[in-house]
């Protein structure tokens, strides 16, 4: 067993289970027990980006959590995936492995048992899990490409903002500009990290706020919340190490306000 690459939690949890089971050089896993469902579930139509037996990818819409924030709280995305595992037929624990903020949406990725989650955070903190977005930010960068470098803290006049912080974590976005308009500009960037409101804070920051953003400094006249949304998430499968992508298409609100810029209304 010292070779598998199983965390040993994993691993105490599968023998008492008799999830694992050794007959000469032989070694069993019983990787898919059955689970007791964790949330109650709220119906949703979820638009599913990618599925398998150890994954699942959804599409999230405007205005849901990914988890609950307070006890008792309902209609989030946790308890919508809830409702489509139910519907499936599939006793499989609530395992989100990354959240975006109510307002922005874009792919989530869940695992649908616990070697998936093991093998998810494993490559989250190795930074191996890469994700995209689409962003309208106010304002036209002058340069093509670029790097903000700055780190993030929580703003103390706040409790919900973040701030650039010299005290704060370090926080790193790449971002490149895919089309300029008369005071906006589209930017596709990437995560290097996930701090809360990363690339919100950053472009902020750097006197280009998003679109609709008013707790940064956004306008809300062309789109009603932040002009945020996840193009794309790539990652590995956690069995067979294959490289995985999942593409979500722009929101209705999202593709307006670029239909408003380029005068097309």
């Amino acid at each position: 067993m010292a070779h598998t690459p199983l965390a040993p939690k994993l691993v105490s949890k599968l023998m008492q289970t008799k999830g694992i089971a050794v007959q000469g050089s032989i070694l069993r896993l019983r990787l898919f027990p059955e689970e007791q469902r964790d949330f109650p579930a709220d119906w949703m139509e979820l638009n599913v980006l990618y599925e398998d037996d150890f994954t699942l990818v959804v599409n999230k819409p405007a205005g849901y959590e990914v988890h609950p924030s307070e006890k008792g709280q309902r209609r989030t995305l946790a308890h919508a995936v809830a409702a489509y595992y139910e519907t499936t037929n599939q006793d499989v624990r609530i395992r989100h492995i990354h959240r975006i903020d109510k307002e922005t949406t874009g792919p989530v990725l869940y695992a649908k048992n616990e070697f998936a989650h093991y093998q998810y955070d494993k490559e989250m903190r190795e930074k191996k899990i890469e994700r995209v977005y689409l962003a309208l930010a106010e304002g036209v960068l002058p340069q093509d490409k670029g790097t903000i470098d700055k780190p993030i803290g929580q703003d103390r006049h706040h409790s919900t903002r973040r701030r650039v912080s010299e005290t704060g974590d370090p926080a790193v976005t790449h971002y490149e500009v895919v089309e300029r308009f008369a005071d906006h500009t589209l930017v596709r960037l990437r995560l290097e990290t996930g701090r809360t409101h990363q690339i919100r804070v950053h472009l902020s920051a750097i006197g280009h706020p998003l679109a609709g953003d008013g707790l940064y400094g956004g306008k809300r006249g062309l789109i009603s919340r932040q002009a945020l949304h996840g193009e794309r998430l790539i990652w590995h499968h956690p069995w067979t190490g294959e490289k995985l992508s999942a593409r979500a298409p722009l929101p209705d609100d999202f593709v307006a306000a670029l239909d408003k810029l380029r005068g097309r209304e």
